[in-house]
């Protein structure tokens, strides 16, 4: 049996792609220790020149797992996947694998990236429509896609990368006043994930750099 040092997880409480890999983690099992990257204070920590070499991109997650660094979240995601014991991540199916790959990119290539931190600084004032403007629209993409690929979770009824990108991403449109009752099939999702042991523990609110007035 290989054995493996504990995985360093340099992240940000409420930063959903630091979420995706908390939730991969409790999936799978996997013992971790964080290393919080404060987004906001003194600037920014994740824009110091020690950061920087951890993740040139300057934005979190960076993981230290297996000697080396992973700093997108779903690479580090397919990497716990294929390297570690436990549940699958991505389904054995190849259509099955299709869905969750193109559901998990709708996500993380199309909706967060536009309402990020560092594109919301620079939008300034008009952060708050910006913000519901993009996740709007992404989810009226999203929408009908999970319509046709989910029954207990985003691609038929096993947990999956879809399920893990979901969760943060909904949050995130709540933290911007989106009403995501206007996706019934997006609502019934989140809520019946957020039931789960995984994402519970993974929550924002409970996360060691959490501030006292966030907590759960």
């Amino acid at each position: 049996m290989a054995t493996h040092t504990k995985p360093v997880l340099h992240g940000y409480f409420r930063s959903s792609c630091s979420w995706r890999v908390r939730i991969a983690f409790a999936l799978k099992g996997i013992e971790y220790d964080q290393a919080p990257v404060n987004l906001i204070k003194d600037g920014g920590q994740q824009l110091t020149e020690p950061y920087r070499t951890l993740n040139p991109m300057q934005q979190v997650p960076a993981v230290e797992i297996d000697g080396f660094t992973l700093c997108q979240s779903l690479a580090v995601v397919q990497y716990i996947d294929e390297t570690r014991p436990g549940p699958r991540l991505l389904p054995a199916d190849p259509k099955a694998r299709a869905q969750v790959r193109m559901i998990s990119d709708v996500i993380a290539a199309g909706i967060q990236p536009v309402q990020n931190l560092y594109v919301l600084q620079k939008i300034g004032a008009e952060k708050m429509e910006w913000a519901q403007h993009f996740i709007d629209r992404g989810f009226q993409a999203l929408e009908p896609m999970l319509k046709q690929t989910s029954g207990k979770y985003c691609v038929g009824d096993e947990i999956s990368m879809a399920d893990i990108c979901l969760v943060p991403q909904v949050y995130n449109a709540e933290r911007f006043k989106v009403d995501v009752g206007k996706y019934p099939t997006i609502k019934r999702l989140n809520e019946k994930l957020l039931e789960i042991e995984a994402f519970k523990v993974s929550h924002p609110s409970r996360q060691p750099d959490t501030p006292a007035d966030l907590r759960a």
